[in-house]
């Protein structure tokens, strides 16, 4: 029995939908996404800019995203943002979970773990780093490499993150033309990474 932290029923949603997961160790599945308004990270490079003000964003209420998404056959629902865990999220993952579907996160780990999920990939960032409580949760760690001293960043997560996470390198979209190359170099020198990519991007879907 979850017991529920914050009895919140709306959450500011910035937008929702079906699509296919790009990035990271679910990277191709069938998934539904909730992209929640609220950052306070703040990354330079962030392609989703408009999610940082939660109050520009409507709440919806748990129950009826739960509506929408059960109107599609996914199995999955990935809780995104900005970052999400600026909310609690305890009773949305309670409702999720009943109705059967698996329940998925991406977050920088900068905030208090609320929900019960079933992966969460922790991206860890320069800008506001995660809280170690958040670490030991982790079951993929994607790390964002903008440039040369980013490995260095990663190695430091990878060292507190249980030795079952998934470890990712991701380039970011901008500077992937020069990046890709030098991650690909770092993987095969420490087999231990995986190249990430956005595959959302190149295939021109949400």
């Amino acid at each position: 029995m979850i017991e529920l932290k914050d009895n919140t029923t709306t959450l500011p949603v910035m937008e929702h939908f079906y699509t296919i997961q790009g990035e990271g160790y679910h990277q191709g599945k069938a998934a539904y996404f909730i992209r929640l308004g609220g950052c306070d990270v703040g990354c330079v490079w962030c392609d989703v800019k408009d999610s940082w003000d939660a109050d520009k964003h409507p709440k919806i209420a748990i129950d009826d995203l739960i509506i929408e998404i059960k109107k599609t056959p996914a199995e999955i629902v990935v809780i995104t943002g900005g970052e999400p865990l600026m909310h609690n999220l305890d009773l949305l993952t309670k409702k999720l979970k009943a109705t059967g579907l698996k329940t998925n996160i991406e977050t920088s780990g900068a905030h208090p773990l609320s929900g019960n999920w079933d992966w969460i990939c922790l991206s860890p960032k320069k800008f506001k780093a995660p809280l170690d409580e958040t670490l030991p949760a982790a079951n993929e760690l994607k790390v964002v490499v903008y440039n040369k001293s980013d490995f260095e960043w990663a190695e430091k997560y990878a060292a507190k993150v249980p030795t079952t996470c998934k470890l990712y390198l991701q380039p970011e979209w901008d500077k992937a033309p020069v990046i890709t190359p030098l991650i690909i170099e770092y993987i095969k020198a420490n087999p231990q990474w995986e190249l990430s990519l956005q595959l959302h991007k190149y295939i021109n879907v949400p």
